[in-house]
């Protein structure tokens, strides 16, 4: 018998040993690549200087991370720099993405509610990011005569008071505060709050201007009528004629027309201050 063993036959022996000891390390380094998962964000497009990433991070686009186009994540989250925060109106557009996107401040199962402005045949937002940035884009709670802004504040977040049928308790928390004052007869919402020291809040009117909170303030003792004008919601004075209804309440089907500057010398306002 030979006492020499062929090589062949010795690499053949050692051949799954060495498969198995460098295998071992090279699927523990999978399952570790696998693991880290990189999060992409999505970010807003419209301003040249700053943009809002999903996270809630304003930055400028020279400091968004090429790969994940997140921002770097070092300033505030949901920041509401230049917001007023009883409006829910900015003047950036960018830090109304990203005050917009705080839970605290838009709860997601009424943003997913809420019908896309533009186009007319469009559904319903898909994510609060996306309710965020058509949101703060497309509110015409800004805007007077449909060209004009109402104030440096142009960018508003706040939920459309339509869009879900809101309940006792979610109006109190949206009209928190808000100082609300029935006007004297003839007098804008403008006049109104501004005899108290305060301003109108006219994104807040569209939420007054629901009979069974116009009848929560005054008396409507001519029941609560559809009208149109821009001085509502208000209540018909007593001694007004009678083909305009006196002591009726009137609420309009129109959100537009609603204005903090209307009036009417036969009505007296229900008016949003602060």
């Amino acid at each position: 018998m030979s006492q020499f063993r062929n090589p062949l036959h010795v690499d053949l022996i050692l051949l799954p040993l060495f498969i198995l000891q460098f295998s071992l390390p090279l699927s523990a380094i999978r399952k570790d690549v696998s693991l880290q998962q990189r999060h992409y964000c999505r970010t807003t497009v419209q301003g040249r200087f700053f943009l809002t990433d999903d996270n809630g991070h304003v930055c400028d686009a020279f400091s968004v991370d090429p790969l994940s186009r997140c921002c770097p994540g070092e300033g505030d989250q949901f920041s509401c720099q230049g917001c007023n925060l009883v409006s829910q109106c900015c003047s950036s557009y960018e830090f109304c993405v990203s005050c917009c996107l705080n839970p605290a401040m838009t709860p997601k199962e009424l943003a997913l509610k809420v019908k896309i402005a533009k186009p007319v045949t469009a559904g319903k937002y898909g994510s609060v990011f996306d309710f965020c940035a058509g949101r703060c884009r497309h509110s015409s709670e800004s805007v007077v005569h449909e060209n004009a802004y109402l104030s440096e504040f142009h960018h508003c977040f706040s939920i459309p008071s339509n869009s879900s049928g809101p309940s006792s308790t979610q109006l109190e928390a949206r009209l928190a505060g808000i100082n609300i004052i029935i006007g004297r007869q003839g007098e804008s919402c403008d006049s109104a709050c501004k005899s108290s020291g305060q301003s109108c809040v006219p994104n807040k009117l569209a939420l007054l201007n629901q009979c069974e909170v116009i009848q929560k303030y005054m008396s409507c003792k001519g029941a609560c009528l559809s009208s149109i004008g821009a001085d509502q919601p208000a209540e018909v004075v007593e001694d007004a004629p009678r083909n305009l209804n006196p002591g009726a309440c009137l609420y309009t089907r129109s959100q537009s027309s609603l204005s903090c500057d209307g009036s009417h010398r036969h009505t007296r306002r229900l008016c949003p201050c602060a």
